[in-house]
């Protein structure tokens, strides 16, 4: 089977799941999103309403002033909201993001250790889907916070 083939399969047999059922499936040795390995982040808990990313900081994830550049924390929150939102849905449904808002509170930097970003659905209705989440690092501080609204279809 080429790889063209098996990428419809697998989507075909995808929308059969439940969004939590997708999830686990990459927690369970699925292919995880380009993007985590491009920054270096793992999807590492979900269970229905809830997902966990971590990460850790380093060097290439930079900016010029030698703190670690915000939009790595911006896709954290974003990967951990959107997928929080992704363990709710039923088989079929699809959802994209309508708003992204990120509270940075303080800055990151390489060295810094481990982060946790851990997102929690709000509520999810027959349109419309909200999460809020956290970013931690391994001195229990927050350094972010972010939330998220999602159009359901």
């Amino acid at each position: 089977m080429n790889a063209l083939n098996k990428k419809k399969e697998l989507e075909e047999s995808r929308k059969e799941m439940t969004g939590l059922q997708q999830m686990l499936s990459i927690i369970d040795g699925g292919t995880p999103p380009p993007i985590a390995r491009t920054l270096g982040f793992d999807l590492s808990e979900v269970s229905h309403g809830k997902a966990v990313f971590t990460g850790m900081p380093g060097e290439k994830h930079l900016n010029p002033l030698g703190t670690v550049h915000g939009g790595y924390a911006a896709t954290l929150l974003d990967s951990a909201l959107g997928c929080a939102i992704h363990t709710v849905l039923e088989p079929g449904e699809r959802y994209t993001t309508v708003d992204l808002n990120i509270k940075y509170l303080r800055a990151m930097l390489p060295g810094m250790g481990k982060i946790t970003v851990t997102a929690e659905v709000v509520h999810k209705g027959r349109k419309i889907a909200t999460s809020e989440g956290r970013l931690v690092g391994e001195d229990g501080k927050v350094y972010a916070t972010g939330n998220t609204t999602c159009v359901i279809y």
